[in-house]
């Protein structure tokens, strides 16, 4: 964790065997876009998803044959997985018997007290948390009247009349979502919350939008929570591959200090001394390592000149000139490459450095 954050103690629960609260270590999760009765492509999408570092996955069950697939796609994935249940309560009941790891509803939408405390009843049975998530989206008509719209106000209102439907049936495994698609509204709300409330807050801007709005929504409203110590797991909602979810989220918690996922890539925004194709080599590079998990630093640098003093922490980099680059280590030059090499051996180096790395953990994966 960050040194230079102070984050609330919330209460500890798990989904499967990934804590979440209690400063446990702060999960990243999405949520696959396939057909859930798709068992085929559903594990497909869970595996990719793996392979990038999701911790947990949710999936969305709009009827029972989505509810049963879960067994099916439980014995083929190594994460725990969320179901996503709206209206339904049978569904909620059901995808618990077929083995998911929690329940994402809205208990206000599942029906009257009966239907509740049956899907409680349920969860207690398999020992399973519930998410309560509250969208700005999907208020309570009473709330809307009362506060004038979808205030953060209202939105605290709504998760707190929630969180008292499930503790009045003594049902305390608990996770709490709170969000809205603008910034502002979202934060305040979870800070709101956060002071009303010691149960783990899974924290995200929904509906963000495209690659490049959600990308910057996520980052500043995910950020300036994490940085005052408010979440405990992220999603980070685009309108893209989920992959990209994971992707983003792990940058979030990277440039926070908080957490660590795979190779670090710094580059630099090119110039006019740059004479190489700086923006193909950097994308081809990322898209080869997504896949590891090791703690090392590369810089793909465009200026043999200033590339190496500019880069002087990374692990491993290029830099390249018109003639030609260079391969250097922690800002000495190693040696020269033809330009036309760059990619090929960079990438051997760190396939080098990924096995070193994986000698010295006695080839466990980190």
């Amino acid at each position: 964790m960050s040194k230079f954050i102070n984050r609330k103690k919330t209460k500890l629960i798990k989904i499967g065997t990934v804590p979440v609260g209690d400063n446990s270590q702060i999960s990243v999760q999405s949520m696959t876009n396939t057909k859930t009765h798709n068992i085929e492509e559903t594990v497909k999408q869970i595996k990719q998803l793996e392979n990038a570092g999701c911790d947990i996955i949710r999936v969305a069950v709009p009827d029972i044959e989505a509810a049963n697939a879960i067994s099916k796609i439980k014995k083929k994935i190594s994460i725990p997985l969320i179901a996503d249940i709206h209206f339904d309560f049978r569904l909620a009941i059901a995808s618990a018997k077929s083995g998911a790891d929690g329940l994402r509803i809205n208990p206000g939408n599942i029906g009257g007290s009966s239907n509740i405390k049956a899907v409680i009843n349920c969860a207690k049975d398999y020992n399973i948390p519930i998410r309560i998530g509250v969208n700005a989206g999907s208020l309570e008509k009473k709330l809307l009247s009362k506060y004038s719209g979808a205030t953060p106000e209202a939105m605290v209102e709504s998760a707190m009349s929630h969180i008292k439907l499930l503790t009045d049936h003594n049902f305390y495994n608990i996770k709490i979502s709170i969000k809205a698609s603008d910034v502002f509204r979202t934060v305040q709300a979870y800070r709101l919350l956060s002071k009303l409330t010691d149960f783990p807050l899974h924290v995200g801007i929904t509906e963000a939008g495209g690659l490049y709005p959600g990308i910057v929504k996520s980052s500043l409203g995910i950020g300036m929570l994490l940085s005052e110590g408010i979440g405990d797991t992220i999603r980070v909602s685009l309108t893209r591959d989920p992959v990209e979810e994971i992707r983003v989220g792990f940058e979030i918690l990277r440039a926070l200090q908080i957490r660590t996922h795979g190779p670090e890539i710094i580059s630099c925004p090119t110039c006019g001394r740059c004479d190489i194709n700086l923006f193909e080599i950097a994308e081809t590079v990322e898209k080869k390592i997504l896949s590891k998990n090791i703690p090392i630093k590369i810089a793909i640098m465009g200026c043999i000149v200033n590339g190496p003093g500019e880069a002087k922490e990374a692990d491993i980099g290029i830099a390249g000139g018109k003639d030609g680059g260079i391969l250097f280590k922690k800002g000495k030059i190693v040696k020269k490459i033809p330009q036309n090499q760059l990619i090929d051996v960079l990438l051997e180096e760190i396939n080098t450095l990924e096995n070193y790395h994986k000698e010295k953990n006695n080839g466990e994966k980190i």
